[in-house]
């Protein structure tokens, strides 16, 4: 097993007639190590009286596999095993493991409340938080672990700083960053970690910072820098940037960052350029091209490129997603139904899918005022049970993480965030003709009224919040996990301007600055 010959390991254990507990033990354990893990589960089924050492081979078989399965496999077998267990370290951390790597954070958090804690299980929920976006926990784990006299490794700080990238707040990742010991911000992965967190906080200079001091940058270190420039609206110094680049150290990943920010701002020529000299074109290059073509309006190039693609590679679904979504843009209604079509023809299209391309082709009849067919594919979409996903949007208000679903009411004090969302919306209805938005008073894109436009939205709700509780704040921050519509857009834009307050608002795809002069990084280019 050890040598990779599973074969012939198999042939010596089915073999024997008389099988010992350690020759199933090294079966599974090989099984595990040759990336074989189902097949240790399976053999597990076979043992009459496991022993320690089979039952952590088993866990550590099923973290691997992941499975709904594994995770009812593991419950059981928890469940079954004597109170003696929580004496044995190292099972109960395997146990932990396979809870958090099936997605069950719920039992892993309880599981872990009842044993011994280590930095090692600390920095394995951290991870599981993360992975289920409940990136506010793996803060409070933080915190837990201080309190409890841990402190953090190289992993654990990791994972804070990646839970800070989802989070998207400049003032909660000054204060946790400050504490990671100085002997552990000079590893290579915490900075490129915190490169990748200060851009995705909006915060480039001190990404720029990092990028510039670390000494010995490879691959990651330059994307994230990239990536940093394109997510904030800085395409020009992405392309520079990229220019720059040792050429062993560009990846698929290097390309798709620089080709996004070209794509955001507008840039073709230069998307162009890049496209052109890459060897091996891979589905997402090829569909972050086609998005930047898309949103350039350049309908026919896009779908050349498409075709092109499909010469040698079988359809891909995101592909027609971005030329929908650049049809949207355009109100192109003829063109996102011939492009829907398409996919109908082309792709099994899921219930995510097909809710999402029909929300797209719903919003573009919207937009060109047809108001029928667009309520029509919503109600053939209700119909269905589809479900359009519902927007969601984070923000931190005196340090702690507050989560925003859209016409939320479950904050305790919603009552007085509704009656500042009514206050704004008053706001921007009268002093709109200041900033030039008589947009305001006409029925909008979605075939929403002002009042639901500025109301709802989960994004509007986070910011709400953070006027209630801190009426004079200069600096809003928030993280949305759908893309911004350009209504919205041009809603916050004002609110910065009314209320004289920075607002910063990460979406699915970028991030817009919204500054007290009442422009945004985006320039409206959508």
């Amino acid at each position: 097993m050890q040598c990779k010959d599973v074969e012939q390991a198999e042939s010596i254990f089915n073999a024997s007639k008389q099988k010992v507990m350690g020759m199933y033990g090294a079966m599974m354990k090989g099984y595990v190590t040759n990336n074989q893990a189902n097949r240790a589960v399976d053999l597990f089924n076979e043992i009459e009286h496991p022993d320690h050492v089979v039952l952590n081979l088993l866990f550590n078989a099923c973290a691997q596999v992941r499975t709904t399965e594994a995770l009812t496999l593991v419950k059981k077998i928890y469940r079954t095993m004597p109170s003696t267990i929580h004496s044995n370290y190292y099972l109960l951390t395997s146990i932990l493991d396979a809870l958090i790597k099936c997605r069950d954070t719920a039992s892993a958090e309880i599981l872990f409340s009842k044993i011994k804690r280590s930095v090692i299980n600390y920095g394995n929920l951290m991870n599981g938080f993360n992975d289920e976006n409940q990136a506010e926990k793996t803060i409070k784990l933080f915190y837990q672990m201080k309190n409890e006299g841990f402190e953090g490794s190289v992993i654990t700080y990791l994972c804070v700083i990646r839970a800070l990238s989802l989070i998207g707040d400049y003032p909660l990742a000054q204060s946790i960053t400050k504490q990671i010991p100085k002997s552990i911000l000079i590893d290579r992965k915490i900075q490129n970690a915190l490169i990748d967190m200060w851009g995705k906080t909006g915060c480039v200079d001190k990404a720029r910072q990092i990028f510039e001091k670390c000494s010995n940058p490879d691959g990651i270190t330059y994307t994230a820098m990239i990536n940093s420039y394109a997510l904030n609206g800085m395409s020009m110094q992405a392309i520079e940037l990229f220019s720059q680049t040792p050429e062993e150290f560009i990846s698929e990943a290097t390309y798709i960052c620089v080709l996004n920010g070209c794509s955001h701002a507008g840039l073709t020529d230069q998307a162009r350029s890049i496209f052109h000299v890459i060897k091996l074109k891979t589905e997402r290059i090829t569909t972050v091209m086609v998005d930047c073509l898309s949103r350039a309006s350049l309908f026919v190039e896009a779908q050349e490129l498409i075709d092109q693609f499909e010469h040698t590679h079988s359809p891909e679904i995101v592909m027609y997603m971005a030329l929908l979504s650049g049809a949207r843009n355009e109100k192109n209604s003829d063109l996102a139904q011939n492009v829907y079509n398409r996919m109908k023809i082309l792709f099994p299209l899921t219930k995510d899918s097909l809710t999402s391309a029909s929300v797209l082709l719903a919003n573009t009849y919207a937009s060109i005022g047809d108001i029928k067919k667009s309520s029509d594919i919503r109600m053939g979409l209700h119909r269905s049970g589809a479900k359009k996903k519902v927007g969601k949007s984070m923000t931190v208000v005196d340090g702690e993480v507050y989560e925003f679903r859209a016409h939320d009411r479950s904050h305790p004090r919603s009552v007085e965030i509704y009656h500042e969302v009514q206050k704004i919306s008053e706001e921007l209805i009268a002093h709109g003709h200041e900033y030039d938005s008589s947009w305001i008073t006409r029925t909008m894109d979605d075939d929403e009224s002002v009042a639901s436009i500025l109301c709802g939205h989960s994004e509007r709700l986070a910011i709400a919040w953070n006027f209630v509780a801190n009426p004079h704040t200069s600096r809003i921050q928030v993280t949305k996990n759908l893309r911004l519509a350009l209504i919205t857009d041009r809603a916050t834009k004002l609110i910065a301007a009314i209320r004289r307050c920075e607002i910063v608002v990460r979406d699915a795809y970028r991030i817009h600055h919204f500054h007290k002069s009442g422009q945004c990084s985006c320039n409206d280019y959508f």
